[in-house]
């Protein structure tokens, strides 16, 4: 059995675990358990490899060479605190995003009081500090070091990744206060430049060596190898494997990943985005080529009234609003007129987020004529769409779902994807394959492009 490897997926709600045969590049057994992540995590853990240990017959090695990822005990959370809104915090919010964290709160210029305690009050897993390009503002980036400097043990985890004219004042201002307090490169060194690789890093290490074991999830290491990334990361890492191939394995070209779920709906682009359309001109803070945004406001168990008042006006089926309340205690659809109301919400759930997420075009007249201005990225020309997530892996009709990510006439100013083909991770297997990708590459792109299913 030694060519078995297993793969964890640590979730608030599931903990999942697929066992992969590297020699056959094939999934042998998945499983997946109800979380214990608020009593001991091991629990489920020891349960799953249980059933997994029934089918495929893994030895105590093969447990303890497994790898996992997590997104329990709320994922890793982030809070920003930038200078202007539209760059340096902007630049913190991709990098943090990036990394495979939950951005719950971002602010920009002098923090106030009043602000500092809100932060405090949401016991952040890391807080993000940028502001100004190299050399450039220094005010508003010491200003809040100072602030935080003072702050409660609700801030104990701080990057620092602005003015790195501003390090040597930060550290002074911080030195011997308690704080866990790291320093790296700039975010936006300088004006519409992106540089946000150094920043995912540490907040992937600070993951790895600090929060899992505040979170508890850190007992897992007594039965698996270890925990290395946030899910969200990993299923960025496998979008990216895909995209772009590995060695002479080609991969399946510039691509986007939606999942939506019953918190939220994230959106990964693997994509340049730059514009197909002559006469354009991009503005704005540069888009990241791996991009992932978060819609905190697009859950299916946590958002129905947005849901509902998203839907208003539109055609429902008779009956729709009382189908729909059955959702509200998490309960899953079980009929078929009750799989047909939560595909539209979850087909509206990824409209709304595709949009908030692709670019948009103005149209402005100039003297010497009409011109295009890009906003974001233009994903027009995306060929393929990978959907996962259990409300479109188990909705009986994926591909009605993930045609909310099309691009449509009456949106004429939308960059969203206009001919795509729709992949469905039906065996929610992308987690593990950003894991594996982490030591096994080309196996990982193998056994992708063997279970994505086209619909």
């Amino acid at each position: 059995m030694d060519s078995i490897r297993l793969f964890i997926d640590f979730g608030s709600t599931y903990t999942k675990v697929v066992a992969i045969n590297l020699d056959k590049e094939e999934i042998v057994s998945r499983v997946r358990m109800p979380s214990t992540v608020e009593t001991d995590i091991t629990l489920a853990l020891d349960e799953a490899l249980k059933q997994i240990a029934e089918t495929t017959g893994i030895s105590d090695l093969e447990k303890k060479e497994a790898l996992a990822c997590s997104s329990a005990a709320g994922g890793l959370r982030v809070v920003c605190a930038g200078f202007v809104p539209d760059y340096t915090s902007k630049a913190a919010n991709h990098a943090a995003l990036g990394a495979g964290a939950k951005v719950t709160k971002c602010y920009s210029y002098k923090l106030t009081e009043q602000e500092i305690r809100e932060i405090e009050a949401a016991t952040p897993d890391i807080l993000l500090i940028s502001g100004g390009t190299n050399g450039g503002d220094e005010e508003v980036i010491i200003h809040n070091a100072r602030m935080f400097s003072r702050s409660n043990d609700g801030i104990t985890n701080i990057i620092v990744a602005g003015n790195k004219s501003t390090y040597d004042e930060i550290r002074s201002i911080f030195a011997n206060n308690g704080k866990n307090v790291i320093f790296t490169s700039n975010v936006m060194p300088e004006i519409g430049v992106l540089d946000v690789a150094p920043c995912n890093k540490e907040i992937r290490e600070l993951f790895m060596k600090n929060i899992i074991e505040a979170k508890g999830i850190a007992r897992a290491k007594s039965i698996i190898k270890d925990v290395i990334m946030p899910t969200p990361s990993a299923v960025l890492e496998a979008a990216k494997l895909i995209a772009e191939g590995c060695d002479d394995i080609p991969g399946m070209g510039e691509l986007i990943v939606i999942d939506p779920g019953g918190a939220t709906t994230d959106v990964h682009s693997i994509a340049k985005g730059l514009p197909n359309q002559g006469n354009t001109v991009v503005v704005g803070l540069p888009e990241p080529y791996q991009k992932r945004t978060v819609e905190g406001d697009l859950g299916i168990k946590h958002n129905l009234d947005t849901l509902m008042d998203l839907l208003e006006g539109e055609k429902v089926p008779h009956g729709f609003k009382d189908t729909v309340e059955k959702f509200r205690d998490g309960r899953l659809p079980e009929t078929e007129e009750e799989f047909a109301c939560h595909r539209i919400l979850a087909a509206v759930m990824v409209q709304v987020a595709m949009d908030r997420h692709a670019g948009k075009i103005e149209v402005i007249n100039t003297p010497t004529g009409e011109k295009l201005i890009q906003h974001g990225k233009d994903l027009t020309e995306i060929s393929t769409v990978i959907g996962t997530g259990g409300p479109i892996v188990f909705s009986g009709n994926p591909r009605e779902i993930l045609e909310g990510v099309l691009f449509r006439e009456e949106e004429g100013f939308s960059l969203k994807p206009k001919k795509p083909r729709f992949y469905l991770d039906e065996h929610y297997i992308l987690f593990a394959i950003g894991l594996l990708s982490q030591v096994e590459p080309e196996k990982a792109l193998n056994i992708a492009k063997k279970y994505l299913k086209q619909i």
